[in-house]
């Protein structure tokens, strides 16, 4: 490597390294407090499906039902979000989801809990994708999949956290104001969202040109390393917002993507009421913050390997077999995890599961860039995760029922199996059609 080119590399590191320090704290923030909004109906469970005399099917249905709005309206907003600018855009729906994720603690029966469900996932349409594309604006390609895990950890780390966070809440809010304590829990967690949506107005700059807190060096080289990296991936190609929607690889990437998640909001959701019923097995009682922390522990381990692998990813150039691998692994563990004999082994496959979910989808969401830029990547990504996401709806439906059915969550982990498994299978056929991306070249410094 020239001397030129080692000092260029060496500029553009810090460069992104400043970057990330002003900006991924604060997304991984918003998106530990948005999973958190987005989940903490699976603790509210433990007591309010007897408080409101939901079933399990019901309460897969309620929770599951947050996804048919959020899927109704992803595209639209990702498409304000790059019309208007993130700071406006983003700051419009942390708010809106806060204010609604509070009144969850108001519902009164199934009724109100499937109204509010809904309109929960309308007012968080399009945060996730949102950011996902915002990483688009400020980091280079190699660097994409490192800091989309860094910015993703937030969701297990919601789990890591904020599962005993929301039980603390339920056992010690109970009684508050004549509150019950999971009512306590949706109003507390859902007016810290309302708080954070002010910081994202403040600090999430739209793009690097606008960028004060860089010096004039900086904006023009990390505007100018973006700009030649969409006009390459465009070259060739153009693909427009509306074609964008049934471009084959965008539809392949939808399927893909609906097969990991899966596994996720199954998990998520369910994962208290598995370990709740573990006393039986082991002869014990846990209570409500046991359980939270119980659960916790297949998302801290998920955490540190989601880093590592993505930080792998991003050095190799290679994505493809780091989203394939998670995933056969994570069908693996997931289909025997409830067929073991004791909690513990239970707890280990269920921990090997949550690692490859986690770390196929921060390099999954590598390859839509690769060939969508603009609007195009706007409606893209928009698509993908909103089909991605309706498995939020059909797998804690679809378990609920098989766990009513059936009188055990076995054959429901055999669903997500069976879905994980067939994404590394279509993950696998996109070899040679997706660009490998250069690898981080090395620091030279002699």
């Amino acid at each position: 490597m020239s001397d030129l080119t080692a000092q260029d590399t060496e500029f553009g590191r810090r460069v992104v390294a400043k970057t990330a320090r002003r900006l991924i704290p604060l997304m991984a923030l918003l998106y530990f407090i948005n999973y958190v909004d987005r989940v903490n109906v699976g603790f509210a469970a433990l007591t309010m499906n007897a408080d409101l005399g939901l079933t399990a099917t019901v309460f897969g249905l309620g929770a599951g039902l947050f996804f048919l709005g959020y899927f109704v309206f992803e595209v639209p907003s990702n498409l304000a979000l790059h019309r208007f600018g993130a700071r406006l855009w983003i700051t419009r729906i942390v708010v809106s989801w806060g204010l609604v994720a509070a009144a969850m603690g108001f519902v009164q029966g199934p009724t109100s809990f499937f109204v509010v469900r809904v309109i929960l996932g309308i007012a968080e349409a399009g945060f996730f994708p949102g950011m996902i594309l915002y990483l688009t604006y400020w980091f280079p390609r190699r660097d994409r999949a490192r800091m989309t895990s860094l910015f993703y950890a937030a969701l297990p780390l919601s789990t890591v956290l904020g599962a005993p966070l929301s039980t603390l809440l339920i056992r010690y809010g109970d009684g508050v104001f004549g509150l019950a304590g999971w009512r306590f829990m949706y109003i507390v967690e859902g007016l810290a969202a309302v708080a954070l949506g002010f910081l994202a107005y403040k600090f999430l700059t739209d793009r690097p040109e606008k960028a004060r807190w860089l010096s004039e060096e900086e904006r023009a080289w990390l505007t100018r390393t973006i700009a030649a990296e969409d006009d390459a991936a465009a070259s060739g190609h153009k693909v427009g917002a509306l074609r964008a929607l049934i471009h084959p690889r965008v539809l392949l990437l939808s399927l893909i993507y609906f097969g990991i998640v899966f596994g996720l909001y199954v998990v998520g959701f369910f994962l208290p009421q598995i370990v709740q019923g573990f006393q039986t097995a082991a002869g014990t009682k846990f209570g409500l913050v046991e359980v939270g922390l119980i659960t916790a522990v297949p998302y801290a381990v998920a955490t540190v390997a989601m880093l590592l692998w993505s930080r792998h990813s991003d050095r190799t150039g290679e994505r493809i077999w780091h989203v394939a691998l998670p995933a056969f692994v994570g069908a693996t563990a997931v289909a025997v995890s409830l067929h073991l004999g004791s909690p513990l082994t239970t707890m280990i496959a269920i921990t090997v599961t949550a690692v490859g979910i986690f770390c196929a989808v921060p390099v999954l969401w590598q390859l839509p860039s690769t060939f969508l830029v603009g609007t195009a990547a706007a409606a893209g990504i928009g698509f993908i995760n909103s089909i991605g996401n309706l498995s939020g709806f059909a797998g804690p439906y679809l378990v609920g029922w098989l766990k009513d059915t059936t009188g055990s969550f076995q054959a429901g982990m055999l669903v997500v199996a069976g879905f994980m498994a067939l994404s590394g299978v279509l993950v696998l056929s996109l070899r040679g059609r997706a660009p490998a991306i250069p690898a981080r070249p090395a620091l030279v410094t002699d």
